[in-house]
Order: C-alpha cells, then structure tokens, then sequence
C-alpha cells in the first residue's frame, strides 16, 4: 500500500512539472520561473513556453491606459491579490491561486493579468468551461491577441484537442510571427503528435 501511494505520489509530481514548464501566461511574467532560470532552461533544450511577455512594468503605457484605466493595473503592494495569486500559482496551490486571482477579478473586472491568471488556474484545474469564460473576458478587454491566443492554444492541448490547438496556435503565430513562446508550444504540439503516431 505505501508503495502504491509513493508511485502515485511521483507521477502526480511529474505530472506537475512536465505541465509546469508548458503552460504560458500574458502578461502574469514568468510564473514559474525567474528570467534566469528561463534562459538557463533555454539552453538546456528545454523549450521556453512561460510566460509570453516581460512581467507588467509598474507604469501602464499611455495608450493602454486611455484604452481602460485599470486594465494594466500594477500595483506596489507585493500583497495584493494578484501578487498572491501568481506566488499560490508558482508554488503549484492551484485552489489558493485561483481564490486570488478570482477575487482580483471581482475587485477589477477590466484587469486583463487578473483574467488570464484565472483561466490559467482553471486550465490546470482541469475546469476547461471556467477557463474558456475567462479567455473570454480577457479578449473582450485586450482583443484577439497572439498571448490570448497562444494561451487558449495551450488550453487545447490539454484538453487533448490537438486540431483546435494547431489552429490557435497558427492564428497567434500569423499575428506575431516572433514570438518564441508561440513557437515553443507549437513545437510541443508537433513532439506530442509526433510521439502519437509513433506509439500507434
């Protein structure tokens, strides 16, 4: 019986890291990892897909502002509920995260790092319909953009829906052809098909 819960207990950990290093973020910064460790992952073949903008700068642009005064919200207090919210995420404590990040989201309805930080936790938490909701709110603040997009891409390739996932992916690559978390999940997504063929 203890081995069969120390068996349990490691996959579940493997599980956890192996996801750890393929979700993305907008704007939450690099949730997982420092830009130090992200760049040491990066030469070590581990493919970067964290993250897929530098973390907010505490003074929202110009034009972001005029567009929704508290959709970039940064603020100073290390406390506040979105700071909590990528701490409990980071440490893997998806419960408290998405308690954070949903009572920012209540707090600030038009705060876009709110809305993708709970449709980050719900995608972990498996609670695709919640993540889908989230998304939602996030591209009715931001519009249709390639993080959003690649976001929901990596969504899809959780849920297993391969197809949705490439096309996702593809439309946020088309609208930013640089970005290298775009073409990081993609190449996820290729490995992962390529592997199921192989094991068919």
């Amino acid at each position: 019986m203890r081995a069969r819960a120390a068996r349990v207990l490691v996959a579940t950990v493997a599980c956890l890291l192996w996801l750890n290093g393929c979700e993305t973020s907008t704007r939450l910064g690099d949730l997982f990892q420092s830009k130090t460790e992200a760049s040491q992952s990066a030469s070590q073949d581990d493919p970067v897909t964290t993250g897929s903008l530098q973390p907010a700068s505490p003074k929202p642009s110009a034009a972001a502002a005029k567009a929704s005064p508290d959709t970039n919200k940064a603020s100073p207090d290390k406390n506040d509920d979105v700071s909590l919210g990528k701490k409990y995420f980071r440490d893997g404590n998806l419960s408290l995260a998405e308690r954070h990040f949903r009572r920012a989201v209540e707090l600030h309805p038009r705060d876009l790092e709110s809305w993708i930080g709970l449709a980050a936790c719900y995608d972990r938490q498996r609670r695709f319909d919640l993540a889908d909701r989230a998304y939602d709110q996030a591209t009715k603040i931001a519009g249709t953009t390639a993080e959003i997009l690649n976001n929901r891409g990596y969504s899809y390739m959780l849920r297993g829906d391969q197809r949705r996932a490439r096309e996702t992916l593809l439309e946020a690559q088309a609208r930013d052809p640089g970005n290298a978390y775009v073409k990081n999940n993609l190449e996820l997504l290729e490995a992962n098909l390529r592997k199921g063929k192989a094991t068919q």
